[in-house]
């Protein structure tokens, strides 16, 4: 399909094979919001597809791509060097002999037409360009994908069992056909033949298979990740760990998001191998190639195969069969005890983890769990104590209550025919200290249980506060209208005091209504209106009289105060304008938190951030020429926006220095700023920066007191005392004028599958 412009032809456009997808955006690329649409569509089109999500790296996805036996890779690049990212890409694959497997991309207008057709050259398959988009639309893009590399891969699988052991490459294609159950270039007996040699062969090999099953959001693929890193620090990396991961295929579309992979952070190791398999229309949790896909990881020569299935239902353990110890994974939220009673894989499990166990009710359901565990199998003699349940919390880094369940597990698959050795008392040799605990000890959550609600409860706040300044208000205003309604019932007779004399009883009553607060700001109107009334506002602040002007003239020639004040004369829209908004520099600072802008400094930022720190530099000396204020605002490179160093390999150094300036160390940072007196009360510098935020803060606050220790050095012609060193450090620390813009969110690098070490608010 070449034919770019025929949508019609596309449209009508069906698959004929199941077409295996694995998408990502690039490294230290946070715009994923594409790369989503686009693996959405081709799901609902009926593409398998393994998503990644953001920030990867070439190795990573070739890497996968060949595990998962893909037919393409889709990856967004909005974040530049994409053509040293796409041509490395190819070049690894290449070196792979997976020459076939097709690579797509897209980056918007970021890629030019020229470096298309720079990549198209090369062997990218296709690069979509904005015009491709306004030709063909969304749904014409992920067809003409589709088109382009709808193939049988079956073709490559291995003539003999014998190419599957020790080559995990041939393992993947031997999979991909035993999921179709085919092989293109073989007729049914013969391809019936291997499949039955390979069976035979694996029921000679006792490599125990742990399979690890439960209800959809339980957990499932982060557990399984944890466990696999304590397989491997255990055990020093020397086991070979394969994983088979099953997610459901979507009936509809015949298409299937395999999004286990994005959860997993301790595979990247040539010891572990892992395949995602889809359902594809079997009603089960489990593929109906798992069997087979076992058998042929076993053949491979792994010591260990993990299973994790599909989410399942309470009646489900399609699992155990196929495996030798089976996990079941489970949440504190199952409803009623008596709800224990329906899950059918606790008849079966030889482990039970409760997930999650940060959540409220976690020891009750711990609790419940074992005492379910222990009536099914009667065992009455033993404690719910000693039943092999487990409180867990994947997502808790080095958590105690997994490795209490591994270290569970682990003599369990040892009399499977797991090879670790056995210490002289009989425990599994291995690095990870033993835990006394059945549980995760340390509940440490980001927003702790009694905080949930802290973000409605600053909402509350807020509209309580919005309702108290309304009725503070009426109030004000009902208060000057007895007092005026006083004044004119004297004016009218003043030998008749009964109704005056009510209606001046009602009004201090109504005013004691008034909290202090309000009283005061009313009292202090006057005053206010006073002081902003004038060509200068004066302030004394200890002994010192500080004078700003009020007013400033046009070109024109007309005068314009600053801060203009309210006309009104009604006390209840006076006093509503008080508490909710006030002058600037004033409670509730709608207007500002400072009372007036600086007169010395124009509000202009001099932005820079490209190349090495030199370029930047020289970027800075230009566009702060001639002008009396250095507002400097610093964009870093995306490589060190993510935490990384520079590196001559092809996806980082297309990226170095590219829409920021490359930052690694201290030395760099002094130059960034070199000529600029940081500690100048005319300078301030913005930096926007992410996950290293601390990191680079520590580098400008060292930059900045170096340059004062230089300082001393050059006035005083020798080298500052220990008591001078400190006195230059504390006064540095207090001077310099920025900010930093470490908005975590903005990358998201906390999030979307992929665990990152960000820095607590304390520490930033």
């Amino acid at each position: 399909m070449t034919d770019l412009s025929d949508q019609k032809q596309l449209a009508d456009y069906r698959l004929k094979n199941k077409v295996r997808f694995v998408t990502a955006a690039s490294l230290f690329d946070g715009h994923d919001a594409s790369i989503n649409i686009m693996r959405r569509i081709l799901q609902s089109l009926g593409a398998e597809v393994i998503h990644l999500g953001h920030n990867r790296s070439v190795r990573e996805i070739v890497d996968c791509a060949l595990q998962e036996d893909a037919h393409a890779i889709a990856v967004s690049s909005y974040q530049g060097g994409h053509v040293e990212y796409f041509e490395y890409m190819i070049d690894l694959l290449r070196e792979a002999d997976a020459g076939h497997v097709k690579v797509f991309g897209g980056g918007g207008g970021v890629i030019v037409p020229a470096e298309i057709q720079q990549l198209h050259d090369y062997g990218v398959a296709r690069i979509y360009s904005p015009e491709d988009g306004q030709r063909l639309g969304l749904q014409g893009m992920i067809r003409d994908m589709l088109a382009r590399c709808d193939e049988d891969l079956s073709k490559y699988a291995p003539l003999t069992v014998d190419e599957i052991a020790g080559s995990k490459r041939r393992l993947a294609q031997a999979i991909t056909a035993l999921e179709l159950g085919h092989a293109d270039g073989r007729d049914e007996a013969q391809f019936a033949a291997w499949r039955n040699e390979l069976h035979r062969r694996a029921d000679t090999i006792a490599t125990p298979v742990l399979g690890i099953t439960g209800t959809g959001g339980a957990g499932k693929s982060s557990l399984t990740d944890e466990l696999v890193r304590r397989f491997r620090l255990d055990q020093d990396d020397r086991l070979k760990l394969a994983i088979l991961s099953v997610d459901p295929t979507r009936r509809k579309s015949g298409g299937a998001l395999l999004g286990d992979r994005i959860r997993m952070n301790a595979i990247d190791h040539p010891n572990v191998y892992m395949r995602s398999l889809a359902t594809r229309d079997a009603g089960s949790e489990i593929s109906p190639a798992l069997p087979d896909a076992i058998a042929a990881c076993k053949v491979a020569g792994f010591d260990l195969i993990v299973v994790e299935t599909s989410g399942i239902g309470q009646g489900d353990a399609a699992i155990v069969p196929l495996v030798d110890v089976s996990l079941y994974v489970m949440t504190p939220e199952f409803g009623a005890a008596s709800q224990l009673e329906k899950i059918d894989m606790l008849d079966f499990a030889d482990f039970v983890a409760i997930n999650k166990f940060d959540r409220k009710g976690a020891m009750d359901a711990l609790r419940d769990v074992s005492k379910q565990y222990l009536r099914n199998r009667e065992a009455f003699g033993k404690r719910p104590e000693e039943m092999p349940v487990f409180g867990t919390q994947a997502s808790h880094f080095n958590d105690d209550g997994v490795t209490a369940l591994y270290q569970a597990m682990l003599p369990r698959l040892i009399e499977m025919g797991l090879d670790v050795a056995l210490g002289e008392d009989g425990a599994p040799k291995g690095r990870l200290p033993r835990v006394d605990t059945r549980h995760s000890t340390s509940r440490v959550v980001i927003v702790p249980s009694a905080r949930v609600r802290y973000l409605a409860e600053i909402a509350e706040t807020v509209r309580g506060y919005k309702r108290h300044a309304r009725e503070q208000a009426r109030i004000a205003r009902e208060v000057q209208q007895l007092r005026a309604s006083a004044r004119m019932l004297e004016d009218e007779d003043r030998d008749r005091r009964g109704a005056r004399d009510t209606v001046g009883a009602l009004a201090d009553r109504r005013e004691q209504a008034l909290d202090a607060a309000s009283r005061k700001l009313l009292a202090m109107w006057p005053q206010m209106q006073k002081a902003y009334s004038g060509d200068e506002y004066v302030v004394r602040i200890r002994d010192r009289e500080i004078r700003t002007k009020l007013t400033s003239t046009s070109l024109s020639g007309t005068k314009i105060r600053k801060v203009a004040l309210p006309a009104w004369e009604d006390h209840g829209e006076l006093l509503k304008w008080l508490l909710l908004e006030n002058v600037p520099g004033s409670f509730p600072y709608t207007a500002g938190v400072f009372a007036f802008k600086r007169e010395n400094e124009d509000p202009t930022r001099m932005f820079a951030g490209e190349g090495d720190p030199f370029r930047t530099n020289r970027r800075f000396q230009l566009l702060s020429e001639g002008m009396p204020a250095k507002r400097l605002s610093t964009a870093f490179d995306s490589v060190t926006l993510y935490g990384n160093d520079p590196d001559p390999r092809p996806d980082i150094y297309g990226k170095v220095g590219n829409s920021g300036v490359s930052i690694a160390t201290l030395e760099d940072m002094k130059v960034l700023y070199s000529g600029f007196d940081l500690c100048d009360p005319a300078t301030s510098v913005s930096m926007t920066i992410n996950g290293p935020a601390p990191t680079i803060l520590a580098m400008f606050m060292n930059t900045a007191i170096d340059q004062q220790i230089d300082k001393f050095r050059t006035d005083n012609g020798r080298e500052p005392t220990d008591d001078e060193l400190a006195k230059i450090r504390a006064w540095t620390l207090s001077t310099v004028r920025g900010t930093v813009q470490a908005d975590i969110l903005k990358e998201d690098q906390g999030t979307r599958g992929r665990t990152r070490a960000c820095s607590p608010p304390s520490s930033a």
